[in-house]
């Protein structure tokens, strides 16, 4: 299976309080749940306003688009990392799921996934 890097670094945030969900014309994940809302986007572009961020995260995606019944994918992936201590942050979208993952642990999770029979494309 093909993964590739994107060529961002990326910020997670939230915001307790009622914040307006506002298009920032890039990549980015929006969630909202009844506790908070939260934010993934190229830490460049994070509003400034809010409540807790953690910045200095990478990603990988799984290149092209996986049918709903495709099974344990993301697990297989995340036992992985867990395997090397390497913690992820996962987010699916309606064709794909996205890794996130600290920087400095990128080069030990493309040397584990390697090793695993998973190929990385270039860097987006």
């Amino acid at each position: 299976m093909l993964l590739e890097w994107l060529n961002i670094d990326f910020s997670v945030a939230k915001w307790i309080e009622v914040h307006e969900i506002m298009d920032l014309g890039c990549f980015s994940f929006w969630s909202r749940t009844d506790h908070e809302l939260s934010l993934v986007c190229p830490t460049a572009l994070l509003p400034k306003d809010a409540e807790v961020r953690e910045d200095g995260w990478c990603c990988f995606r799984i290149v092209g688009q996986m049918e709903f019944s495709m099974v344990g994918i993301l697990a297989k992936i995340s036992a992985c990392l867990a395997e090397r201590e390497i913690s992820i942050f996962a987010v699916s979208t309606f064709d794909t799921d996205y890794v996130f993952i600290k920087k400095e642990k990128s080069h030990g999770a493309q040397v584990a996934l390697e090793a695993l029979g998973y190929s990385f494309g270039e860097r987006m």
